[in-house]
C-alpha cells in the first residue's frame, strides 16, 4: 500500500517505522526529520497525490491548516486522524477534531484511529499486554475503516470498527478522560471488566 505521512514527530516516526513493508512517503515542515522516517519526502500535495492512505500526525492545532495546504490532492484518499487536542488538566481544547478535519477535506474519507495510546505504545513490536494484542478502535466510513484495519493488523493489533465518524467525538472524549486518570496515577484499564463478565 502507498502510505503518506503528514508530520515527522513521534507518532509519524513510530507508526511510519512500523509500516516499513509498505511504500511510505513523508511531508513535514522539517525535511531533515522527515528523511529520518523515509527517503521519500515531498510537499503536502505531492505526498497526498502519491498515496492511497495518509496518516495525519501533526499537532492538533495545525491539522486543518495542513489539510487545507494539501488541497484537492486529498480527494478520494483515506485520511487517518491520530491527533489529540488535549490541554492542561486533560481537557479537550478542540472539540470534534476529526469532524473539523473532515470538513476541511470534504472529498477525503476520514478515519479516526491511533489516538488512544501514548507514542511509546506504538513503538512496541507488537503492542501486546498480558498476552492480549492491543485493540484499536476506528471511526469512519466502512470501506475506509476496512483499509485502515489492515494497517492495524500490520502492527500486530486488533482493529475494532467503532462506527461512523460521528462517533469519533466520543473516542476523543474517552481519550481525554482516560489520560486524566493515567496522569493521576490510576490504572484506567481496570475501569472495564473483561468481555466474558
Amino acid at each position: 500500500m502507498r502510505i503518506g505521512i503528514f508530520g515527522a514527530g513521534g507518532m509519524a516516526e513510530a507508526l511510519g517505522g512500523r509500516w516499513s513493508g509498505h511504500e511510505v512517503m513523508v511531508a513535514a515542515r522539517d525535511r531533515a526529520k522527515a528523511e529520518k522516517i523515509s527517503a521519500r519526502v515531498g510537499t503536502w500535495e505531492e505526498t497526498a497525490r502519491a498515496s492511497d492512505v495518509i496518516l495525519l500526525a501533526v499537532p492538533a492545532p495545525s491539522a486543518t491548516e495542513v489539510v487545507a495546504a494539501a488541497g484537492e490532492s486529498l480527494a478520494g484518499k483515506i485520511l487517518i486522524d491520530c491527533t489529540n487536542a488535549v490541554g492542561p488538566g486533560a481537557v479537550l481544547t478542540i472539540p470534534d477534531q476529526a469532524e473539523r478535519i473532515a470538513a476541511a477535506a470534504p472529498d477525503a474519507h476520514v478515519v479516526k484511529a491511533f489516538n488512544l495510546c501514548h507514542v511509546d505504545v506504538w513503538r512496541m513490536t507488537p503492542p501486546v499486554f498480558g498476552g492480549r494484542p492491543l485493540a484499536v478502535p476506528l471511526c469512519g466510513p466502512p470501506e475506509a475503516v476496512e483499509v485502515v484495519s489492515s494497517l492495524v493488523r500490520d502492527l500486530g493489533c486488533t482493529p475494532l470498527n467503532a462506527g461512523g465518524l460521528d462517533r469519533a467525538r466520543l473516542m476523543e472524549a474517552t481519550m481525554a478522560f482516560m489520560v486524566g486518570l493515567w496522569f493521576d496515577g490510576h490504572d484506567a484499564q481496570a475501569c472495564f471488566p473483561p468481555l466474558p463478565a
